[in-house]
């Protein structure tokens, strides 16, 4: 543009001819001409890219593309391997990026696909939504910990449902898709997942699936249809890929520093709400408008909801544990040696002899770690109270309960002995299993207080305080009720 513009403004402006431009510029006399007569177009793409080096070779170069239509797709020539064969095989001594500008050319005429093209859609309310995991690090419990995080999206409203898990496991799964169902207060008709092996157990030629069981059951039950995308092929799910990002970037950043998974998800869900006020480029309303109006379209939620529990059978073994996924939970120790069933759900663990419940724990990932209620071992502590102190269930609550607990235990111990002490001291924890936790505390800081050192001080000062804060009897008005008939009386006796 510069030499175009210096060229004219030469001629018409400082009357500069023809030849004498040429000289000033190194143009040719036909170049100048062509710039005084024409607009500036810029540079033209020839009609016909010659390859002067490349030439002798381009019918060897297209008898290898031709070969390659027949071969499959992983196994045909790529750019670099036409180069090097061309060097060993035919002596070919010109540059790599020429070789590449013909394949390009090329490839497009002998019909190879080069660049993908992608056809814009305009989603149906309430009919898909879109499925996907991610994975980010948050603080549990004061440990930093690699969590898993669920992702939902409609595709027409654009409304998403995330929840956080320890894990990727096909129970986590199943329970995120119960939660999200209930966030979108119905079922989308059809749900786009990749080939995660929770839901394929084998990716089959083309769009065919043979689908886990359980996923099949789960389909069954809520009814609807699932589409699964071509490997390695995310951008068929693309809105569900980007909130991915999205929710990594906006709700996990900075790292949540949380007591567990049930706060993060409490945040998390807060975040899938507030979002409802958002509205996606090139769409007037907002998602929480767009998402009232394909509620309608959605699938009704079943009145019984899905029962996301997997049973197991199991026997309590020496140490009063029944070990359930590689991980020990405890029952009473008088049921050791006992065959039980377990019912095994996403966030918990119950144990039942025959009919009767035994323990309620939450549920551990991972390998070999121990979740211990020490309330199961108070009465075996109680016949054997030297074990007291290095019984593992014990420490554990050592680290959690009231300083009280430990002034009582060494008061009970100073005033007792160590035996007596110990077995003393079960019974104020034995409280715990009748009453509720604080009221218990109470009665033990009292007791620790006024410098008593036995269990039957501190059952009363519970009783005691439990009856304070029990409200008064109402007193009856007696004079609102009416008065007595005596002839009721006489009645009764035969007199009339």
């Amino acid at each position: 543009m510069d030499q175009y513009e210096f060229i004219r403004t030469a001629n018409r402006v400082y009357g500069k001819n023809i030849s004498q431009v040429s000289r000033m510029t190194g143009h040719s006399r036909n170049t100048v001409k062509k710039a005084l007569r024409e607009e500036y177009q810029g540079y033209r793409m020839r009609e016909k890219q010659p390859f002067p080096v490349l030439g002798p070779y381009r019918d060897i170069i297209d008898d290898w593309l031709r070969t390659d239509q027949k071969q499959p797709k992983k196994q045909r020539h790529t750019a670099r391997r036409v180069y090097n064969r061309l060097v060993s095989e035919h002596g070919y001594e010109g540059g790599e990026s020429t070789v590449r500008r013909y394949i390009r050319t090329a490839k497009r005429e002998f019909g190879f696909t080069v660049d993908q093209a992608y056809v814009p859609c305009d989603p149906e309310a309430g009919y898909e939504a879109e499925v996907d995991w991610g994975s980010a690090t948050a603080m549990i419990g004061g440990k930093r910990t690699v969590i898993k995080y669920f992702c939902m999206r409609s595709k027409f409203s654009g409304k998403h449902f995330v929840r956080a898990y320890p894990c990727e496991r096909q129970q986590a799964f199943f329970d995120a898709h119960l939660h999200a169902f209930q966030f979108f207060s119905g079922v989308f008709t059809v749900l786009i997942y990749d080939n995660l092996t929770t839901a394929v157990r084998k990716v089959l030629q083309g769009k065919n699936r043979i689908e886990q069981t359980a996923f099949r059951k789960l389909k069954a039950y809520h009814n609807f249809e699932a589409r699964f995308t071509n490997p390695n092929a995310g951008n068929e799910k693309g809105g569900v890929e980007g909130l991915v990002g999205y929710a990594r970037r906006n709700y996990l950043v900075p790292i949540p520093d949380v007591v567990d998974f049930d706060e993060l998800n409490a945040k998390l869900l807060e975040q899938c709400h507030a979002y409802g006020s958002h509205k996606i480029a090139g769409r007037e309303r907002t998602v929480t408008h767009l998402h009232s109006q394909e509620k309608a379209h959605l699938l009704d939620l079943p009145r019984t909801p899905y029962s996301n529990f997997l049973v197991h059978t199991g026997r309590v073994d020496k140490y009063s544990t029944v070990v359930v996924d590689k991980n020990r939970y405890s029952v009473p120790t008088r049921y050791a040696g006992s065959a039980v069933s377990v019912s095994l759900g996403v966030d918990r663990v119950i144990i039942h002899y025959k009919l009767k419940q035994l323990a309620r724990h939450g549920r551990l990932y991972g390998n070999n770690k121990w979740q211990l209620d020490p309330d199961h071992y108070l009465d075996l502590l109680y016949r054997k109270p030297q074990a007291f102190e290095s019984a593992r269930p014990i420490v554990e609550w050592r680290s959690k309960w009231p300083a009280w607990l430990g002034k009582l235990q060494i008061r009970f111990t100073e005033s007792q002995g160590n035996t007596k002490g110990i077995k003393d001291f079960l019974t104020v924890l034995m409280l715990y299993r009748d009453y509720p936790a604080e009221d218990v505390a109470g009665a033990v800081q009292q007791a620790v207080e006024k410098g008593l050192s036995s269990s039957e001080g501190v059952r009363h000062l519970l009783l005691a305080s439990r009856e304070q804060s029990r409200p008064a009897a109402k007193l009856t008005n007696w004079s609102t009720l009416p008065a007595a008939d005596v002839e009721q009386y006489a009645r009764l006796g035969g007199v009339v």
